[in-house]
C-alpha cells in the first residue's frame, strides 16, 4: 500500500456567512452525537439505583440482568448502524437523522418509564438503534456538507460531542445522586437523554439535505441550490458540481451489496473500514471507560475516590478531543493513528507493570490512574477523532451509507466483544490482561502502517478516485 503523502490541506477560507451556516449545520447534526455520548455514559450512574428492589424504586437487577441491560444498547447500535446506512442512501442523510431523533425520543422515554426489566431491555435496544444510526449517519452528513478544507475539523466535532455527552452524563449522575433523595432518581438520569434528541429533530427541520446525496440521485439542480447556501465562491461551486457530475457518469449502475461484492477495490475498502473498527475498539478504550472504578478499587482506592476518577476520564477525553481537532487540521491521518497507537501500547504495558509489580498503597493507585488517563489522552486525541473522520470520507458516494453503516456496525460488535471479554480476561489473567491488549495494538499499528492510505488534502470525489487507483489490483507484467 502506497503511503505517499498528498498535498497539504488548503488553508481554511476566511470566515463568511456560508461557512458560519455550515458550522451551524454541524452543531445541529452533532446533537445526535451528544445523545449518543449521553446514552452510553448515563448507565454507569443509573445501574446502582436500578439494582434496588422494586419496593425501593428500582428494578431489582441482578449481575446477569445488569449486563443484559447494559449490552442491549450496544447490540441495538450494531443493528441501527446497518439499518441507517441503507436508509440514508435511499432517503437521504437529513431525513434519516430526523427519523433517528424520533427513535431517540421513544428510547429515552421508554427507559425512563420502564416498569420491568423486560421493558427496560427492549427500550435500551431501541435506544441503541438510534445511537448506532447516529454514529454512522452524522459523520457522513457533516463530511458531505463541508468543503475539503473544513471537513476534518467539522467531522471531528462529532467525537467532541460524544465525549461531551459522556462527561455531562457522569457529572449529572453524580449531582443527582448527591442531591436527590428520590428512589426514582435513575429515571431522571435517563429522561435527560430526550433533550438532545429533541434538539436534533427540531434542528434538522431547518437544514438542507446533503448536496452529494442529491447528486447521487441525479437531482443536480437541487444539489447546486444547496451548494449555493454553503459555499462562498462560484468557482468552488462549479468545481464541486463538475466533480459530482463526472463521478455520477462513471459510477457503476450497480448499487448496494451487488456493487460491493462485484468490485474488488470496494471490497478491500470495506475490509479496511472493518479493520479500523477493530483497531479502535481493541485499544481497550471501553474496557477503561466501563471498568475504571473496578481497576482502581483493585489497587486499594476507596469506592468514592474510584467513582470520582470516572469523571476524570470524561474531563480528559473532552480536553484531548479539543487538542485532536486542532492537530487533525495540521497532520496526516496515518501519522496521528500511528502515534496514538504507539502511546496506547506504552501505557498498557506501563499499567500492567504497575498493577503486577508495584506494592499496594496510594502510590500504586495514583500510578495506575495516571496510566489510564495518559491512555485516554492518546486515544481521544489521536485515534478516536481520526477513526470517525475516516468513516465519513473513505467510502464512495453511491455506497457511502451502506458501507459506513456496515463498518460502524462491526465496530459496535467489537465494542460488545471487548465489554464482554474484559472482565473474564481480568479474572483469568489478572493484570497481565493489559499486556495482551498491548500486543493486539502492536498488530493494529502494523495494520495501519501497511494498509491505510493517507486521505488528507483531497475532496471526497478526488479521494474516491485516489482510493480506486490505490486499491485496484494491478495486472502483472
Amino acid at each position: 500500500m502506497s503511503s505517499a503523502v498528498p498535498p497539504a490541506d488548503a488553508p481554511a477560507p476566511p470566515d463568511t456567512k456560508e461557512s458560519r451556516f455550515v458550522f451551524k449545520v454541524a452543531i445541529v447534526a452533532t446533537m445526535g452525537a451528544l445523545a449518543f455520548g449521553y446514552d452510553t455514559g448515563v448507565i454507569s450512574g443509573a445501574l446502582p439505583f436500578m439494582s434496588a428492589p422494586p419496593s425501593q424504586g428500582g428494578l431489582g437487577l441482578t449481575p446477569l440482568t445488569e449486563g443484559i441491560v447494559t449490552s442491549a444498547l450496544v447490540f441495538g447500535a450494531a443493528v441501527g448502524s446497518l439499518m441507517a446506512g441503507t436508509l440514508s442512501d435511499k432517503f437521504g442523510r437529513r431525513m434519516t437523522l430526523i427519523w433517528l431523533s424520533l427513535v431517540f425520543m421513544i428510547g429515552a422515554l421508554g427507559t425512563t418509564l420502564a416498569p420491568s426489566v423486560e421493558v427496560m431491555v427492549a427500550m435500551r435496544f431501541v435506544l441503541g438503534l438510534a445511537v448506532g444510526g447516529a454514529s454512522s449517519t452524522v459523520p457522513v452528513f457533516i463530511a458531505e456538507m463541508a468543503g475539503p478544507s473544513r471537513r476534518a475539523r467539522l467531522v471531528t466535532q462529532n467525537e467532541l460531542m460524544i465525549v461531551t455527552g459522556q462527561l455531562i452524563a457522569y457529572v449529572l449522575n453524580a449531582v443527582l445522586a448527591h442531591y436527590s433523595n428520590s428512589p426514582d432518581v435513575w429515571r431522571y438520569m435517563l429522561a435527560i437523554a430526550a433533550v438532545p434528541a429533541l434538539l436534533l429533530g427540531v434542528g434538522m427541520m431547518f437544514v438542507p439535505p446533503s448536496p452529494r446525496w442529491l447528486a447521487s440521485k441525479n437531482r443536480m439542480d437541487e444539489a447546486r441550490a444547496v451548494l449555493q447556501q454553503i459555499r462562498s465562491s462560484d468557482k468552488q461551486i462549479e468545481t464541486e458540481m463538475a466533480d459530482m457530475t463526472k463521478l455520477n457518469q462513471i459510477e457503476h449502475e450497480q448499487a448496494g451489496w451487488s456493487a460491493v461484492l462485484g468490485t474488488p477495490w470496494i471490497r478491500k475498502l470495506l475490509w479496511l473500514g472493518i479493520g479500523l473498527g477493530f483497531m479502535a475498539q481493541f485499544t481497550g478504550v471501553n474496557a477503561f471507560m466501563y471498568f475504571t472504578p473496578i481497576i482502581l478499587q483493585s489497587t486499594g482506592l476507596g469506592t468514592n475516590a474510584a467513582l470520582t476518577a470516572t469523571i476524570g476520564n470524561g474531563v480528559v477525553a473532552v480536553i484531548a478531543t479539543f487538542i485532536g481537532i486542532w492537530l487533525i487540521g495540521k497532520h496526516g491521518r496515518r501519522s496521528m493513528l500511528m502515534s496514538g497507537l504507539t502511546g496506547v501500547v506504552v501505557m498498557q504495558f506501563a499499567l500492567g507493570a504497575v498493577l503486577l509489580w508495584m506494592p499496594d498503597g496510594i502510590t500504586r493507585s495514583y500510578a495506575a490512574l495516571a496510566c489510564i488517563l495518559c491512555f485516554l489522552l492518546c486515544m481521544q486525541m489521536l485515534i478516536a477523532p481520526v477513526y470517525w473522520l475516516l468513516m465519513s470520507e473513505l467510502f464512495p458516494m453511491h455506497l457511502r451509507g451502506v458501507l459506513t453503516g456496515t463498518a460502524v456496525a462491526c465496530q459496535w460488535i467489537f465494542n460488545a466483544i471487548v465489554a464482554l471479554l474484559f472482565p473474564l480476561a481480568l479474572a483469568q489473567f489478572g493484570s497481565a490482561t493489559f499486556f495482551l491488549f498491548a500486543a493486539i495494538n502492536v498488530g493494529s499499528l502494523i495494520f495501519v502502517a501497511l494498509r491505510l492510505p493517507e486521505t488528507r488534502g483531497r475532496s471526497l470525489e478526488g479521494l474516491e478516485k485516489f482510493l480506486e487507483k490505490e486499491l485496484t489490483p494491478r495486472a502483472k507484467a
